[in-house]
């Protein structure tokens, strides 16, 4: 057992730890696919639950042999000390930093389905649409240089881990398009002006959808460059607008049924 007085990580750095098996089990899946280069330096796990939570510690164990991370013994004060979260069950990882890719033409598949993220004020919410996207089954996903990500642990316990299972790659802003439409995508965009109905708006694949922040939403400059401005129909009179997770979430899925026989 090590001595961990002087060597915790502070709970701040939400970057480097991840609470939880959820969030765990998926690093795990994601270093193992190749998804990206995250790697698990040591598992801290409550001493007082080996034996509520041996099935979860002989997988560990297991792992640890194959990706060569030790396990540290402690007790709840100092999980309690490190983590942000109460959904940990004595569980937490330590892990290094994610790279993430510049995007250009080798991130993008042939005949896919992306989605350009911008402007989204909340790692919350950000965990949220990263859960949504990856269900409905998005090939990757793009940032801007200003993102959650910093914030890694805190998304991936609002994403379920699937934060670290998608794809995702960097750019500026005002290259996205020029970079999907060399790849032949077409290009649309959430947005309310000059815009068609999601349900007659073209979503087949290859597509890259633009959502922005409930906040700042879409820059003039990016939905001048869409094919398309989709919006999405209300039930009801209704002033106000979606959530970006609720809004990418809808357009994430008709995108889904619209290609799901193809």
């Amino acid at each position: 057992m090590s001595n961990l007085k002087n060597d915790l990580p502070s709970h701040s750095d939400a970057s480097c730890l991840f609470e939880g098996m959820t969030s765990i089990n998926a690093i795990i899946h994601a270093i193992e696919s190749g998804t990206n280069d995250r790697q698990i330096l040591r598992i801290f796990f409550d001493r007082d639950k080996t034996t509520s939570k041996s099935r979860e510690l002989a997988f560990l164990r297991k792992e640890s042999e194959k990706l060569g991370f030790h396990i540290e013994f402690t007790n709840s004060t100092v999980i309690d000390k490190i983590t942000t979260g109460t959904t940990h069950g004595g569980i937490v990882a330590e892990c290094t930093k994610r790279a993430y890719p510049v995007l250009d033409a080798t991130f993008v598949r042939q005949d896919g389905f992306y989605v350009f993220l911008d402007g989204i004020e909340d790692p919350y919410n950000f965990g949220y649409v990263l859960r949504s996207l990856y269900a409905a089954g998005v090939d990757g996903v793009v940032l801007s240089e200003r993102n959650w990500m910093s914030a890694a642990g805190t998304v991936a316990r609002a994403s379920a881990g699937t934060s670290e299972l998608l794809s995702v790659c960097i750019a500026d802003p005002a290259s996205v398009p020029s970079v999907f439409r060399q790849c032949g995508y077409k290009i649309l965009a959430a947005g309310i002006r000059n815009s068609v109905s999601l349900y007659d708006a073209d979503m087949h694949f290859p597509l890259l959808m633009i959502v922005g922040g409930e906040k700042r939403g879409i820059s003039a400059k990016l939905l001048s460059q869409a094919d398309e401005i989709v919006r999405i129909d209300y039930g009801r009179v209704f002033r106000g607008s979606l959530s970006a997770a609720s809004a990418a979430t809808v357009l994430a899925f008709e995108a889904l049924r619209k290609n799901r026989n193809t």
